[in-house]
């Protein structure tokens, strides 16, 4: 099947993007990545992280040739996409809480201190962020959005495959990406 559009993978860290993008890319979306983030404890199947993403505002050049695949990028990266092609923007949700807790963990591994912010005061920060970002979605033509509830996906991840195939243009691999799904990786529950 031809897709004319780029995928993108996108959300707040710590909230499922990793696997939605292992998800697409066993379902037959191949990922645009450069593996140059290695797997380890926080991520153990892999991050599917694309460097070039991160400069999009500065050189949007990765974006040629990028149709028919899958990227992950950080969710207030989308609104330095430039808005002269098509996307369909997969986005994970999780509870913030989790999100926040999951942040930490991995912050900890790392021996980096956290930002210094309440809890309360991060998840309103994100909130307000995710906000901007759907609005700056709905403001353009060229953007697509299905939103993907991870601590949902975790439970049925055939609706999520089923959501995914419809939303993405049909002929996916269903079985390999709810093959994907594990639970023993959902470790920061609220």
């Amino acid at each position: 099947m031809t897709r004319d559009f780029l995928t993108i993978v996108s959300g707040l860290p710590r909230s499922g993007t990793s696997m939605m993008m292992r998800m697409l890319d066993l379902g037959g979306i191949p990922a645009l990545t450069d593996n140059l983030r290695q797997a380890d404890e926080d991520n153990p199947l892999g991050y599917y992280e694309f460097e070039p993403v991160k400069r999009t505002r500065q050189d949007p050049s990765w974006l040629e040739g990028s149709q028919g695949k899958a990227v992950k990028m950080v969710h207030l990266l989308l609104l330095d996409l430039p808005t002269d092609r098509p996307y369909r923007v997969v986005f994970m949700r999780r509870h913030l809480r989790e999100v926040v807790a999951s942040q930490n963990v991995m912050l900890r591994r790392r021996g980096k201190a956290s930002d210094g912010l309440s809890e309360d005061r991060l998840i309103a920060m994100f909130e307000d962020q995710i906000r901007q970002v759907k609005s700056h979605l709905a403001a353009h033509a060229n953007f697509r959005l299905l939103e993907i509830n991870y601590n949902d996906a975790l439970r049925d991840p055939m609706e999520a495959a089923l959501r995914l195939d419809a939303f993405l243009g049909g002929g996916l691999d269903i079985q390999a990406m709810v093959g994907v799904v594990d639970p023993s990786l959902y470790r920061q529950r609220q």
